[in-house]
């Protein structure tokens, strides 16, 4: 005897070996013998074999129309082979049997299982419903194969452009855009990202970088909502100052400006007016909100994405020929000794006489034109001429607070590295890069002395405050770094703790609350020193442990180093387009340190450029090499090299290169594969197992 019997939702048939009341031992074709309940076996019968039942009542299955079953079938609760004989005939055959149990088994959307081997037939509605789904399933299969068709022969479907970056980066692994790219990838055996090259998803590198950095960052895009700027208070004070701002010329946030007055009395006092879009935003308003979400200015070559509507910008920016709202720290200084005898801070209008531009005087202002009267420099501006003597005073006074910080830290701050500068050609006014500019880029000297001046400036003012906070009882977000050991990273609080890599008892950031909300959130807190004193702890918009302090901390760490991430990435992006179009296939560089598998990391004399090279291996740290270039891969922001030759001397050290590699200097970080969340060896696309990146 054999008995055909469901088992974990599967059917089976083999020989009976023993039967209980409520069990039986049945051994399967496979020779496997298995405990089956009584309850479970379905049909028993003599002939034919077991398998052969299996197969032909398949077979059977094949043939029926489930629409003219279900019309067969009564409206009561029934068993399979009653609607074989009511489908078939009376005499129905084991294999019909099996094969109607089959069939209704396999289609729940027309008939509902009420037990083994025992249905009811679904309503009408039911049926229709599910037989729409089966349809629209069938239309979206046959979409996903059409798509994986297409990106295989090197054509995008549109919808798949459209959702480039969400499946590339974050997916809903049971789209069918997503289903065609695994399964094109599959198929083609391509690396999904190869894949969507080839096909000509990706319009350019550079756009791809930008749209993948909106996707994360701003998938609402970077437009501001309409919003009113709101106007400063009109009862502030004219301060008695014709203060100047030294910025780049691509600056249009002017947070900060100086002023000098009572050269020559023997006590000076220098003025450090900041930008105060604080004395009228108002936390919690919509503007704030916006401030809030953004977090930062993004900045990069040719473009940037503001903190802050340029209505507001506008208002606020500390632009010559205006005066302007602002919080001034005006710091008492002897003339002498330029030593700090005293601070006081004040809410002003102060009047901004004109606005430097560092990269157009740092040719006059050098060392030799402050220290010395009697240099001269061929069109040098009479507005920087009228101000070299208060320029001088200033680059003394920076050079002492630079050496008093120098004292704290226990080692001098060295600079042997430019900072660079992006130019982009042809770029409109407020429009964004293309990525096929010609770039050019140049060097500027850190330390140099406008920089100096206001680096110093800053320091001065951004510790002075943060001491008036905590005197004050009032919460602030500061920065602070334990010490100058290998590890110790530079971190954001809210408690005024020492900052050892500045050299100060406490730093809070606020000097630039136009551009970075932290700045911002400080300045309320400053205003509410100045207007409240000892009482400030409770007018001030932010109290002692407010958790929203934490969580603003917390989200600008992020957005700050996504920010600073992609400004890094499109630097390197213009620096290959830069070698690209003048046509360098070899630098200059020196050895930084090993950058595993094979390679060391060399870092390029006259480029911001790091890059893994072979043939350095056992080199030290700042020897110099001449190193061939490879190809350069615009979507990796990857090259390589190769040492063609070594520029130093092996035997003496002197000529190395000097090397002050800060600790996590990491900018190589930014080139390498791309990881995507798409995985083409998962077993089904859309299961719930987690995303590997490729």
């Amino acid at each position: 005897m054999h008995a055909l019997f469901e088992e974990a939702g599967k059917f089976l048939a083999g020989r009976i070996l023993s039967e209980a009341e409520s069990s039986a031992q049945i051994e399967l074709d496979s020779g496997k013998r298995v405990k089956v309940k009584a309850a479970h076996i379905l049909i028993r019968f003599e002939k034919p074999a077991p398998a052969e039942l299996l197969r032909e009542g398949q077979a059977v299955a094949a043939t029926i129309e489930l629409p003219l079953a279900w019309e067969f079938a009564p409206e009561d609760e029934f068993g399979f082979a009653d609607l074989a004989r009511d489908y078939f005939s009376e005499h129905a055959t084991l294999a019909q049997q099996a094969g109607a149990l089959f069939a209704l088994y396999e289609a729940p959307h027309y008939f509902r299982r009420a037990g083994k081997g025992r249905f009811k037939k679904a309503p009408a509605e039911i049926v229709q419903q599910a037989l729409a789904a089966i349809e629209k399933k069938k239309l979206v299969q046959q979409q996903i194969a059409d798509w994986a068709s297409q990106l295989g022969q090197g054509e995008c479907p549109q919808a798949i452009r459209e959702q480039l970056y969400k499946i590339l980066f974050r997916p809903d692994k049971n789209a069918p855009e997503y289903k065609a790219v695994v399964e094109a990838s599959r198929a083609t055996h391509k690396a999904p990202l190869d894949l969507l090259q080839q096909a000509g998803a990706i319009d350019s590198p550079y756009q791809f970088h930008w749209k993948r950095f909106l996707f994360d960052n701003f998938p609402k895009g970077t437009g501001f909502p309409t919003l009113t700027a709101p106007q400063p208070p009109a009862d502030l004070p004219l301060a008695p100052v014709q203060a100047y701002s030294i910025d780049d010329s691509q600056t249009t946030e002017i947070d900060d400006a100086l002023s000098v007055q009572g050269l020559g009395t023997g006590t000076a006092v220098l003025g450090i007016h900041i930008a105060a879009p604080g004395l009228a935003i108002v936390p919690g308003t919509p503007l704030d909100q916006l401030g809030r979400q953004r977090l930062s200015t993004v900045y990069m070559p040719g473009y940037k994405i503001t903190m802050l509507p340029d209505e507001v910008v506008r208002i606020y920016t500390l632009d010559e020929g205006r005066a302007n709202p602002a919080v001034s720290l005006y710091v008492t200084i002897d003339e002498a000794t330029l030593e700090i005898t005293g601070t006081e801070t004040k809410l002003e209008r102060v009047p901004v006489a004109v606005n430097l531009r560092h990269d157009q005087l740092d040719h006059i202002v050098t060392e030799a034109w402050l220290q010395d009267p009697s240099v001269q420099v061929e069109n040098t501006p009479a507005a920087l001429a009228e101000r070299r003597a208060e320029l001088s005073f200033l680059h003394r006074l920076a050079q002492k607070l630079k050496a008093q910080r120098e004292v704290v830290r226990g080692k001098p701050e060295t600079f042997n590295r430019p900072d660079y500068n992006f130019r982009l050609a042809g770029v409109p006014d407020g429009g964004e890069p293309l990525g096929t500019e010609v770039v050019s880029i140049t060097t500027r000297r850190r330390g140099a002395p406008l920089d100096l001046i206001v680096a110093e400036a800053a320091i001065v003012a951004n510790s002075t405050w943060g001491g008036l906070l905590a005197e004050h009882g009032v919460p602030g977000i500061y920065r602070s770094q334990a010490s100058l050991a290998p590890g110790m990273k530079v971190r954001m609080g809210t408690k005024a703790l020492p900052h050892a890599g500045i050299g100060v008892k406490s730093y809070a950031w606020a000097t630039s609350p136009l551009r970075r909300y932290v700045d911002l959130v400080n300045q309320w807190q400053i205003i509410a020193c100045v207007r409240n004193g000892k009482t400030a702890a409770l007018a001030a918009p932010f109290k002692p442990k407010d958790a929203d302090l934490f969580s603003i901390i917390s989200s600008f760490d992020a957005a700050y180093s996504a920010y600073n991430g992609y400004q890094a990435g499109m630097e390197r992006f213009w620096t290959l387009q830069y070698l690209r179009q003048h046509g360098i296939t070899e630098i200059d560089a020196s050895v930084i340190k090993d950058g595993g598998g094979g390679n060391v990391l060399v870092r390029a004399d006259t480029l911001p450029l790091v890059l893994p090279v072979l043939g350095a291996q056992g080199l030290p740290r700042g020897a110099r090499v001449r190193v061939k270039l490879g190809e350069i891969d615009d979507i990796t922001l990857d090259v390589g090299g190769t040492v063609a030759e070594r520029l130093d001397d092996p035997a003496d050290s002197g000529d190395d290169a000097p090397v002050d590699e800060p600790e996590g200097d990491d900018e190589e970080a930014v080139a390498g594969p791309i990881a995507i969340a798409v995985d083409v060896n998962e077993a089904e696309a859309g299961s719930a197992a987690p995303a590997a990146a490729s």
